[in-house]
């Protein structure tokens, strides 16, 4: 017998659905992305440290809505293999600003291609008006405050 909450619930949560939109579109990305040893989220903060670095980790954070300890492990992994700097502490003496390295850059331009082509995958997934919504929900999206 099915309990009419969880039933209710099952069929219509945003929260639900969101997030198995969210792994079926990680996983196009993420295969797409696999041969050159990056994972999709990994590749979003390359992305974002390219378009407004230099930038201190919890600025990164906030322009993209991750919690401190998901940034750190996905930043540690980029700094490990060479791809972001983390520069000298600032004049506040904590601040330690990121930026895009050369091999970052030289990623960027190799891995270019296959992000296109799960751009395409995603795009005939969402169809163009699940896309224009998804934008468009994203856009109006508040900064995090922490």
């Amino acid at each position: 017998m099915q309990h009419a909450v969880s039933h209710e619930i099952a069929l219509n949560c945003v929260l639900t659905r969101t997030r198995q939109i969210s792994r079926a579109l990680t996983a196009i990305y993420d295969d797409a992305l696999r041969p050159f040893g990056i994972a999709a989220s990994q590749f979003s903060l390359l992305v974002l440290v390219a378009e407004l670095g230099p930038l201190s980790r919890s600025d990164l954070g906030r322009k993209n809505q991750h919690d401190r300890s998901t940034l750190t492990r996905n930043l540690q992994a980029l700094i490990a293999r060479g791809w972001v700097a983390e520069a000298a502490p600032g004049a506040d003496g904590r601040s330690r600003p990121l930026s895009l390295t050369d091999a970052g850059r030289a990623l960027l331009d190799t891995a270019a291609p296959a992000w296109c082509a799960a751009q395409g995958q995603a795009t005939s997934l969402l169809g163009e008006a699940g896309l224009d919504a998804l934008m468009h929900i994203a856009g109006d999206l508040p900064p995090r405050l922490s």
